[in-house]
């Protein structure tokens, strides 16, 4: 996705009316492709939380500034930082988020999270990912806290202490971002949490929410797809029990090795239909017409298959995509594995999904398995909040934008009404996940332009505000 997210040699800029800056004082820079784009490395802190002589360990943390369209220091123009999340952060796409960076005078800063990456403390992925010893300092306080960190040091380096800043974020990051303004009101003054499930922690939402949006998109996609999806895992159950029923169904779906177990099929089937329904709501219509047309016969198996076909091209087979989840380590399983306890599950019948309960024991089980620890389900809404959100946001949270697009699943558990008059939800109904921070094109929806346009419009009103309080307080 964009949100793989920039110099190498980095001696001195001039910025609009700043003077020539030097880079941040904790940092290394190197030459990049993008003569706008700057690549710093700082010396991260690996524990801020404990004053253990291990805590004081430092690793080197990823990061990229854009300085095009900043207007400098000595205007307090603004600073719009990009949090990393659960993946690598590359040199952002040309144009990822400049739009918002013009409109604003801002600089861009993209900030990748520990573990991720280069951002990896030990030394190595090796040692860093070796057992919950190492592991244990992968959490999203701890992220947060490297945040403050890096802008704070950058501020100082570029003699920005009166520039506003206003972080960002999708998806896990859409949460980080909010929580950031909440847990570091002085260092941010405002957020936009793209995406952001915030409410899908300790039962605040129902375990079934995501899939219902999913079977909503599909059924306003196609009746009749939906219906043939929707008994697809009968069928395949049947299959699977007959004598060779794997063999059936690996030649059936050309699968790419055999089929040791039918949930292998399953599961690829429903992670294309989560995909689809998530990121690429054309998609989800391109599978419906591979159903509803299928070119391979009449019967169900032959309908699925064709949705199959239209997801992933005629490839030369289809992937197995429990095999491939084998031999890759992802470390967001630690995540939600201690602390990002979102209670998914499937209870009923009202999804086009077989029942899938999620059940608190089992997920434990998995967890102490593979990485010997037990999950901390209260531990989020503990932290950062989420029960009875309106009341208590309102009472200390202020300017944060919770953007989602109603036909992404993740949409059920985000905020979706306003919580106050600064503490905004912008919806769209045809938006998908993150749409809003992809890189904007000339092709975009009217509807997604203006939403975009929105974000900043509120934005422009907490600088000016931010500026108007500086004023009054005499500096």
């Amino acid at each position: 996705m964009v949100f793989h997210l920039l110099f190498i040699f980095f001696v001195y800029f001039l910025v609009a009316t700043n003077s020539l800056s030097s880079p941040p004082s904790k940092s290394k820079t190197t030459l990049t492709s993008n003569e706008d784009v700057k690549l710093f490395f700082f010396k991260q802190t690996l524990d801020h939380f404990n004053y253990l002589p291990k805590s004081y360990t430092k690793f080197k943390q990823r990061y990229y500034v854009n300085f095009k369209y900043w207007g400098g220091a000595n205007s307090s123009a603004p600073i719009l930082v990009y949090l990393g999340a659960e993946s690598e952060m590359e040199m952002p796409d040309e144009e990822f988020l400049t739009d918002y960076a013009a409109s604003l005078n801002a600089l861009l800063v993209y900030i990748e999270h520990r573990y991720y990456g280069n951002s990896v403390p030990f030394g190595s992925k090796d040692k860093a990912y070796k057992n919950a010893n190492t592991l244990g300092y992968l959490n999203s306080e701890q992220a947060l806290a490297d945040y403050a960190a890096v802008l704070i040091d950058l501020k100082n380096s570029l003699h920005a202490q009166e520039s506003p800043v206003i972080v960002m974020g999708g998806s896990y990051g859409g949460m980080l971002a909010a929580w950031f303004r909440l847990k570091y009101p002085h260092v941010a003054i405002g957020a936009l949490a793209s995406s952001a499930p915030l409410l899908y922690f300790d039962n605040i939402t129902p375990q079934s929410a995501y899939y219902d949006v999913v079977t909503r998109d599909f059924k306003e996609a196609s009746e009749t797809c939906y219906k043939f999806i929707r008994n697809s895992w009968s069928e395949i159950d049947k299959v699977a029990s007959q004598r060779n029923g794997l063999s059936i169904l690996s030649q059936r779906f050309n699968t790419c090795y055999p089929l040791e177990q039918h949930d292998e099929l399953k599961n690829n089937l429903k992670s294309q239909y989560f995909y689809s329904a998530q990121f690429d709501y054309p998609l989800v219509m391109d599978i419906c017409k591979g159903i509803d047309e299928a070119a391979f016969g009449s019967d169900i198996l032959s309908r699925i298959y064709g949705g199959v076909v239209a997801f992933q091209g005629n490839k030369r087979c289809t992937t197995n995509a429990d095999k491939y989840m084998e031999d890759t380590f992802n470390v967001y399983e630690w995540q939600r594995c201690t602390e990002i306890v979102m209670p998914t599950g499937i209870k009923g019948n009202s999804t086009m999904f077989q029942p899938m309960p999620f059940s608190f024991k089992n997920y434990a089980k998995k967890c102490k398995k593979k990485f010997g620890v037990s999950p901390r389900p209260h531990w989020i809404t503990t932290y950062y909040g989420g029960h009875n959100m309106k009341l208590v946001f309102r009472r200390f949270g202020s300017n944060i934008i919770f953007s989602n697009g109603l036909r992404d699943p993740y949409s059920s558990a985000g905020v979706l009404k306003n919580l106050s008059d600064s503490l905004v939800a912008l919806t769209t109904v045809n938006g998908t996940h993150c749409m809003d921070l992809m890189v904007a094109s000339e092709s975009d929806s009217n509807w997604l332009t203006e939403q975009r346009r929105k974000e900043v419009e509120i934005m422009h009103g907490w600088i000016k505000q931010y500026y108007a309080d500086i004023d009054a307080v005499g500096h």
